[in-house]
């Protein structure tokens, strides 16, 4: 598809656009992260645009979701693979409304989205993997996953009194329960890979000045009251210690086969754009096409044209 968008001062149009969307992914891409430093990720980067480039962008963006509803139908008629998206971020980052754009052009039949509150009692008496083994995709299919298992490493560890309500047997809640988890987490994306499913992570990196921002205007603006809860406060009083929680996570389970992307979420019209370019970009590399008739399959449909062609010549008599 040929799609030309010019910014500005014209830096976007043509055979750029191809190139800038590549480079969106491996910019923010973590899939080695014994390195990793969550202070290397500015949340208000809006990597090659400037501040003035918002319109551009929303046109990259719209090319990118008429791609990815072509690429969605490929996999739905394939029936070979599934991709999984996890959306992971602070409140107010801006999950719920990038989902809701990036996914806008998908056909809802091949897309499933979960949210996972905290865990009913019923969940508790199961292992924390338990409730999303359910909620994985089929093949042919896109699933969401609006927060997901790594709650277990962020919130838990950020609020480790949450392990007494999992009943598990006390002698297993030892200081390496977060090693441990990363290590299950981690064998549990390698078992998915290797069945089929391309998991993509996105950990929605907004700022606490924007999210302070974002807090406010849930305050002023009516149509956003019902977004706040004093809850949220809360949480952002213990700010520091959930970012070491992501950056921790973010080191321990990334990898080639389940990568996270940090996205600067500071400013949605760009958080948008980087998302879609990695899902397209990641849907492109798995050769996804429609499947090749057999000589039986094609046989069949020629058997069936020529009985539409004589009920079509049929028809045309009885009106006469």
């Amino acid at each position: 598809m040929a799609v030309c968008v010019a910014g500005q001062d014209g830096q976007f149009s043509g055979g750029k656009l191809k190139g800038i969307l590549e480079d969106l992914g491996k910019r923010y891409r973590v899939s080695d992260g014994r390195r990793f430093r969550l202070n290397q990720f500015a949340p208000d980067d809006t990597g090659p645009f400037g501040r003035d480039d918002e319109e551009a962008a929303g046109s990259m963006l719209g090319a990118c979701v008429e791609q990815m509803a072509e690429l969605q139908d490929k996999l739905y008629a394939q029936d070979r693979w599934a991709l999984l998206l996890i959306f992971q971020a602070m409140d107010a980052a801006g999950k719920d409304s990038t989902i809701k754009q990036v996914m806008s052009g998908i056909n809802p039949q091949g897309c499933q989205v979960f949210s996972f509150k905290a865990p009913s009692e019923g969940e508790l008496d199961h292992d924390y993997l338990w409730r999303v083994m359910c909620c994985l995709p089929e093949r042919g299919r896109i699933g969401i996953f609006n927060r997901s298992y790594y709650e277990e490493t962020l919130v838990v560890q950020v609020h480790p009194e949450i392990l007494e309500r999992q009943h598990l047997p006390p002698e297993l809640v030892t200081r390496n329960i977060w090693k441990e988890r990363y290590e299950d987490i981690g064998a549990y994306e390698r078992y998915l890979s290797r069945n089929g499913i391309r998991i993509l992570k996105f950990f929605l990196n907004v700022s606490k000045g924007e999210q302070k921002r974002r807090f406010s205007q849930r305050l002023d603006q009516p149509s956003k009251n019902w977004k706040f809860s004093a809850a949220d406060l809360r949480e952002r009083e213990r700010w520091e210690e959930y970012m070491a929680a992501y950056e921790s996570t973010i080191r321990h389970t990334a990898s080639p086969h389940a990568p996270w992307f940090v996205v600067p979420a500071d400013n949605k019209w760009f958080t948008r754009l980087v998302v879609a370019s990695v899902v397209v970009e990641t849907m492109k590399s798995m050769d996804l096409r429609y499947p090749r008739l057999t000589p039986a399959q094609r046989d069949e449909l020629e058997r069936a044209r020529g009985e539409l062609a004589r009920a079509g010549k049929s028809g045309a008599k009885r009106k006469r």
